[in-house]
């Protein structure tokens, strides 16, 4: 989610925006904000009356109410058998039955539906540990807005083993049939459950979600989620040939990217009925071979609900989350991402077209996984779709001496029992199955410093969760990075429990990059701490380099071009009057706020942009850019812009009047951006396994404790790496710098590579231009990259 303290609205217009990045010295800040959003509550009534659906515009089968969801056309099927049975018998016994179904007593595990054993039945489990009844529902050949065609009864002698509840369905269809349950039990509110006994939940296991076909559209009849499934269909041809990128992390350069905002404007070209789906990605991997990444950071792209705000009148009704973080399920890709309103088989094939399609092109694939909280919302506007009432005590963190019981450690109104065994297994088997499933290479983790709490809400000096995910051999190849804080001032840079393996989003080095480059005084020695790959933070252990996510700009936020066309933030479009984003951007307008007619404002802007962008590609650890950047989106201002399914968040490919596109930049800032991501790839000295040593780095300067100094040069040694001495500059005075040039290695001379004051293409020449001299003067704000080739 975030990067600085970002701030948004809840469901109930008090939920903070995902994630506060709080920076140390910000911590007491954000505790102050997370107090004053999450408010306290009067009392349990509040969960209690009855919300008028109307009021809502969502189904009576989402809301906590004790009312039938829709008639049950078949008597409850009463299943009795022997009471302790293991898995292997209990799948294979017959049970007695009162419909035309033939069921057996099922099987525990695995969880969720499987094939039994012999193929000729379909077993359905479910954890719930404190309930006293189950009733797995099914729909066949029926669809959601019909009644369910079949209810059956678990019984809690003959088809529980310890806390599962199983059975299993013979002579099923092995694909399509939509199912739920229902889930009972004893005790109020006063424990910490939340039964609502006749909606029909969601499996948290279900692999395949079965809801709304097309974005942004609400069902006619506001109708809630399915599970279902495929058992029969021939596994996805991955080809003879297929192999993953498997990218050393070293060499990563990844691309922060939303699958829809990719392709959901007219100008990317693509047909319409694929525009913001994983096929219109497909259409538009060459933009990525192009701009020379070699990694994409998806934002989230498990079922999720896009129409959250949308629940009942509030200020934001008018928006959709088009970011994704409000999670319905951890197995299931987003069905609304399929082309056309294919559903959700199409939608789980098309996402692994999109994962061969990637890295045929020598693209990898990293997910923004959200398993801090999900969009079942909190005890005042409760949304109830899964885990709330199979075991709310189980699956969420309950705070017993607080009337609104749910921990808010997320900002989002519930916070994951991440470490309770149940959850932990939970969220590995959901990371497993994206990795054998699907193929993905990797996972971001949002509001990471979550999963490092107890079920308490108390930090672990080492969480089981975060050990295990380490040491799984099934994710051993996959890449994990932490988004190292969390909304309950839990801030983690450089010190997240890593077993060596974990990155890391560095919040360090955005700040430190921002603030030195627009100016501000004593950041000198920040700056280079930070380009030279945050020794400070990760090098202890057997940590490296790139286990420092280094980014200046991400998701939320705002973006490159806005950074340096904003002071403050303009966030009216989000319905909260302003009061939702961060005021702390550590941004700068160059000297007119917003979009300006002045050439001299309009300059400086583009050369800050490519300051920035130097400095990130130039700097040792991994370096992320966002979709956009590469060509100058403007979200006008916006830093919160999680709500809008339009042009502020949509990529622009070309012809949107005076907003910025691709095709405008193509040959301009788009050309500067993929000529030095090239650059860093060719050069090994800047994709290092290990820390500098003092023979990697000469530091021209001598005045380290110079409070008013805004200039920094130093010298990259090729050393054995190869590639030739880089030498670097960045003027963040408002006045010209005359450097003084080292002496290049015996038999070599300095070549002009980069001066961002010089227009295109003169600013990134490749081959270098010669005959420099002894000094360079730099113009106020402005950088230069030097390369040592032979004379």
């Amino acid at each position: 989610m975030s990067t600085i303290g970002v701030l948004r609205g809840s469901v109930c217009g008090l939920i903070l925006n995902k994630s506060l990045n709080c920076a140390a010295e910000d911590l007491h800040a954000t505790r102050h904000s997370c107090a004053r959003l999450v408010q306290k509550h009067s009392g349990p009534a509040r969960f209690q009356r009855l919300i008028r659906p109307d009021l809502l515009d969502v189904p009576a089968c989402s809301v906590a109410v004790r009312r039938p969801m829709r008639p049950a056309f078949r008597p409850h099927v009463s299943v009795s058998g022997p009471t302790e049975v293991d898995a292997a018998e209990a799948a294979d016994s017959p049970v007695e039955k009162t419909s035309s179904l033939d069921l057996l007593k099922g099987s525990p595990s695995p969880l969720g539906v499987s094939l039994s054993p012999g193929e000729d039945s379909v077993n359905f489990a479910l954890f719930s540990e404190h309930a006293k009844g189950v009733t797995l529902c099914l729909w066949i050949d029926a669809t959601r807005g019909q009644p369910p065609t079949d209810e059956i009864s678990l019984s809690a002698n003959d088809n529980r083993t310890e806390n599962v509840w199983h059975v299993a369905v013979k002579d099923l269809p092995k694909k399509g049939v939509l199912y739920g349950y229902k889930v009972s039990g004893e005790g109020g509110w006063e424990t910490g459950l939340r039964w609502s006994p006749d909606t029909v939940l969601l499996d948290p296991y279900a692999k395949l979600v079965e809801g709304r076909r097309y974005f942004g559209q609400r069902d006619e009849e506001g109708l809630g989620v399915l599970g279902t499934y495929d058992l029969e269909t021939e596994p996805f041809d991955w080809g003879e040939d297929y192999a993953p990128p498997a990218i050393p992390e070293k060499d990563l350069v990844i691309y922060e990217m939303n699958v829809r905002g990719f392709t959901a404007d007219a100008t990317s070209g693509v047909p319409e009925d694929i525009r913001g789906s994983y096929k219109g990605l497909i259409e538009k991997v060459p933009h990525l071979v192009e701009l020379g990444v070699n990694a994409v950071e998806l934002l989230p792209v498990m079922e999720y609900d896009e129409l959250e705000f949308q629940r009942r009148k509030n200020p934001r009704d008018h928006m959709v989350n088009t970011w994704g973080y409000s999670t319905v399920n951890f197995f299931a890709p987003m069905t609304r991402y399929a082309s056309g309103g294919g559903g959700p088989m199409v939608a789980s094939r098309e996402f692994k077209e999109m994962v061969k399609a990637l890295h045929a092109a020598g693209i990898e694939v990293l997910l923004d996984v959200v398993y801090n909280h999900t969009n079942e919302a909190d005890d005042e506007f409760p949304f109830l779709t899964s885990f709330r009432g199979i075991d709310n005590l189980v699956y969420y963190m309950v705070d017993f001496d607080s009337w609104v019981q749910l921990r808010n450690l997320a900002g989002c109104g519930n916070t994951l029992n991440c470490n309770h065994p149940v959850v932990m297994e939970l969220i590995l088997d959901s990371l497993r199955h994206w990795v054998t499933e699907y193929h993905v290479d990797g996972f971001r983790f949002d509001l990471a410093s979550v999963l490092c709490r107890d079920t308490n809400g108390r930090p672990m000096p080492a969480p089981p969760l975060i050990r295990e995910i380490a040491k799984d051999p099934i994710l051993s190849r996959a890449k994990i990075i932490a988004e190292p804080w969390d909304c309950g001032g839990l801030y983690q840079v450089g010190s997240f429990p890593n077993w060596d393996r974990w990155a890391e989003w560095n919040g360090r080095y955005r700040d430190d990059l921002r603030r030195f480059l627009k100016g501000d005084p004593g950041q000198k020695s920040n700056f280079a701490t930070r380009v030279a790959g945050s020794a400070d933070l990760y090098h202890t252990n057997n940590r490296k380099p790139y286990h420092s996510i280094n980014f200046i700009i991400a998701h939320d936020g705002f973006s490159l071009y806005d950074l340096v066309s904003y002071n403050s933030k303009h966030n009216e479009a989000n319905g909260e009057q302003g009061r939702d984003g961060s005021n702390d951007n550590f941004s700068w307008n160059c000297g007119a706020e917003g979009e300006t007619n002045d050439e001299g404002v309009q300059g400086l802007r583009i050369r800050q942009m490519k300051n920035f962008h130097l400095a990130l590609m130039v700097s040792v650890g991994t370096p992320m850019i966002l979709q956009g950047d590469e060509y100058g989106h403007t979200r006008g201002g916006n830093n919160n812009s999680y709500g809008h399914d339009n042009q502020m968040n949509h990529f622009l490919w070309s012809n949107h009047g005076d907003l910025p596109t691709l095709d405008k930049a193509r040959d301009g800032f788009f050309a500067f951006t993929r000529k030095c991501i090239e650059f860093r790839k060719k050069h090994p000295m800047l994709a290092r396994e290990n820390f500098l040593s003092d023979s990697d780095v000469t530091w021209h300067e001598d005045n380290w404790g110079n409070w008013e100094s805004r200039f920094l040069a130093f010298t990259f040694h090729e050393g054995q790496l190869g590639g030739g001495d880089l030498y670097l500059a960045f003027n963040a005075h408002d006045f010209w710098v005359e450097a003084m040039l080292p002496a290049p290695p015996a038999g070599k001379q300095w070549f002009r590579v980069v001066d961002t004051n010089l227009a295109a293409p003169d600013d990134f020449v490749e081959e270098g231009v010669p005959g420099l001299g002894g000094k360079y003067s730099l113009t106020p704000y402005s950088s230069i990259m030097l390369l040592a080739k032979d004379a």
